[in-house]
């Protein structure tokens, strides 16, 4: 979650209503303010992607896409703002997360797919894609099939290279038998528990909190992003890197030195794969965007230009 929302609950929790949903007006009435608009594409698969666009588009395009655990806006409200003054900026709600959603197969190539459809519909060229978590496997997937991809940027995302032990290992540490439960908890501990593992010094506040958190960003699609998760291992597999390594686009790694969900040996393995930097945060967890906004837009900038 925005760490502007850890911080908000403490004004609005007094008055009744759900926190969680007024920091996200507040932040859908800023971002208007901004000259950002809500949007929505119909898909093929009976679905509609709803994403958010703004900034100078007649700036080059960066696409951001979010991880488990929210929305675009939950994952970049900071960083598409201050990307706003010299990029095209894209913020898309992956399917089956916020309003988005398909009758397609949970997977990434669904996901993929989406973005693809956006990118043709807004007739979108040499575009930068910005990935975090689960949204740096889609960018994984669009640097392999999407020739519009400029560069792409992953944020603690280690792709091809985090097999099935990886994936157990993960599991341990967070206590649980298989990686769905880490991602898609079943209740508000669960929220409570992946949410302290993941950020930087997660701040105390009141517990109910953790339950309007799982009911807003956890509790719909429960079935399609649990799917989301056990059929990685399969996409990872059919995957055959003599076929596209040689063509892949210009990226860039950014890691947390402490990641507890994908650690550090992971982003430096798989930096050395794409033959790619790798930036590494000092004391840094695992949420980058959320917990370094103005850093990570800096990044972004550079790399870009």
């Amino acid at each position: 979650m925005m760490r502007l929302m850890i911080v908000s609950v403490f004004i609005f929790f007094l008055g009744g209503c759900s926190a969680v949903s007024m920091v996200d007006n507040y932040q859908q009435n800023q971002l208007m303010k901004a000259g950002f608009e809500r949007q929505q594409l119909s898909l093929e698969s009976q679905g509609e992607l709803h994403y958010w666009q703004g900034g100078d588009t007649s700036a080059p395009t960066v696409i951001l896409l979010h991880g488990f655990g929210g929305t675009g806006l939950t994952s970049w409200y900071e960083i598409m703002q201050q990307l706003a003054s010299d990029y095209h900026v894209i913020v898309p709600d992956l399917l089956w997360f916020g309003a988005s959603f398909s009758n397609a197969p949970a997977t990434i190539s669904s996901e993929t797919q989406a973005i693809q459809h956006l990118i043709e519909e807004l007739a979108l060229e040499n575009v930068n894609v910005v990935g975090i978590s689960f949204g740096g496997f889609i960018t994984f997937d669009l640097m392999i099939k999407e020739p519009t991809v400029n560069k792409a940027i992953m944020l603690a995302s280690p792709g091809i290279v985090f097999g099935d032990e990886d994936m157990d290992a993960m599991s341990q540490r967070f206590g649980q038998s298989v990686p769905e439960a880490v991602f898609v908890p079943e209740n508000k501990e669960g929220v409570r528990h992946l949410l302290e593992h993941t950020f930087v010094d997660h701040p105390w506040y009141p517990s109910f909190i953790d339950e309007q958190i799982y009911q807003s960003y956890f509790a719909d699609f429960h079935i399609q992003k649990k799917s989301l998760i056990t059929t990685l291992p399969a996409y990872r597999d059919q995957l055959n890197p003599a076929e596209f390594k040689v063509k892949l686009p210009p990226s860039l790694l950014i890691w947390g030195e402490n990641d507890s969900v994908f650690p550090l040996e992971k982003g430096i393995e798989f930096s050395e794969f794409l033959n790619a930097p790798i930036i590494i945060i000092p004391d840094a967890s695992h949420g980058l965007s959320n917990d370094f906004p103005e850093s990570i837009s800096q990044m972004i900038r550079d790399f870009i230009q």
